[in-house]
């Protein structure tokens, strides 16, 4: 018995529609990190029939699907970025609502990062404080 057309080709494209897909692997190259930004577009349809004739009855299934794959950004971060200008996209096309979206995020992304490192650092500064606390007291 063949495998139905529908569920494969329903699987197929749900292989193709993976969030790795359209956020690509990052690159990192002199202090830059680029990530690149895709488009997917899928296409699926089924069809089914049947029929009557006087020596038997017959019955198809058929199923297709398509997909498209297209970059149309990169998102370029600095590894020294302070600021949210050194966070650029960098479209390969014309500005989309996509392009303004994904600046958006990323000024949002380094504010949330530079805030988290300042934490970090603040807490860097008081586990050595107490260290230096414990020294102390370990002292004679």
């Amino acid at each position: 018995m063949s495998e139905d057309p529908i569920n494969s080709t329903l699987e197929g494209l749900l292989k193709v529609l993976n969030m790795d897909n359209v956020i690509g692997e990052p690159i990192e190259s002199g202090g830059k990190t680029l990530i690149p930004i895709t488009r997917i577009g899928l296409g699926f349809g089924t069809g089914q029939g049947q029929g009557n004739s006087s020596s038997n009855e017959t019955h198809a299934t058929g199923a297709a699907g398509g997909a498209g794959v297209e970059p149309i950004a990169f998102v370029v971060i600095d590894e020294n970025a302070a600021s949210a200008e050194q966070i650029r996209v960098i479209p390969l096309k014309s500005q989309e609502p996509l392009n303004t979206a994904i600046s958006e995020i990323s000024e949002l992304a380094l504010e949330f990062l530079n805030e988290w490192r300042e934490r970090q650092r603040k807490n860097e500064e008081k586990r050595e404080q107490m260290r230096k606390g414990l020294e102390d007291i370990a002292s004679p």
